[in-house]
């Protein structure tokens, strides 16, 4: 199970991850209205990339944005919750050796403490902004069982990997849970609203060169996040 999981499966998985994304890509490119938004940007490079890279910047940083500033705990919980879903899996001395073994090449890889910290904080923070979606009236009423199933999408592969590698339970039985829910988690990101892994970067890079060139940007106005 455990050579076919990380094998062949893998394999599969990494190439639905990538074909969906580049499937993503286009779509959204596609989507630009040509006179509205392509003409422009094209027309003034220049001042759509310096406005794209701003608006990115911005919102990559904690309290960079008025909209981080206003809700300074979510803002945490988000920050935390995506810095270890992102660092984690990536610089993982486990899954390097993995990568290692199996492809021949891997990342540098943080100590296993500060990945349990991660792991742990992240877990946290989802628990957290779960509670944030059941306590508040105004996210409560835009909740459904859709979005409760994507941060559990998203969360599983931590939980399941932490009890493996504190080796709770039947550690062959969390492995192989680990590794599935981490590719079920790879295989949703194109096609659910994990896709912001990719279209946050489309959206705000669109959005800072609107206004980099037809909202004051060329006239040298600050933008308005």
């Amino acid at each position: 199970m455990y050579e076919f999981v990380t094998g062949p499966l893998a394999l599969l998985t990494f190439f639905i991850f990538f074909a969906g994304l580049i499937w993503r890509f286009i779509w959204y490119a596609r989507g630009l209205n040509w006179q509205a938004d392509r003409v422009a940007y094209a027309e003034h490079a220049s001042y759509g990339i310096k406005g794209a890279l701003r608006s990115i910047i911005a919102w990559l940083i904690p309290f960079g944005t008025h909209s981080w500033r206003f809700y300074p705990v979510f803002t945490i919980l988000v920050f935390v919750f995506h810095i270890g879903l992102l660092i984690t899996p990536l610089f993982l001395l486990g899954h390097n050796l993995l990568l290692q073994e199996r492809w021949g090449f891997s990342l540098p890889s943080i100590p296993e403490a500060l990945a349990d910290t991660l792991t742990v904080a992240m877990m946290v923070a989802g628990v957290f902004i779960l509670l944030r979606r059941i306590a508040l009236p105004q996210v409560r009423i835009l909740t459904k069982p859709y979005d409760l199933l994507v941060l559990v999408i998203a969360i599983a592969p931590f939980f399941t990997g932490f009890l493996a590698h504190q080796q709770i339970g039947n550690y062959n039985f969390w492995l192989i849970a680990h590794i599935l829910s981490g590719e079920v988690l790879l295989i949703a990101i194109p096609f659910t609203k994990l896709s912001h892994f990719l279209l946050f970067f489309l959206s705000r890079a669109q959005i800072g060169m609107d206004f980099g060139i037809k909202r004051g940007g060329m006239k040298g106005r600050s933008m308005p996040w």
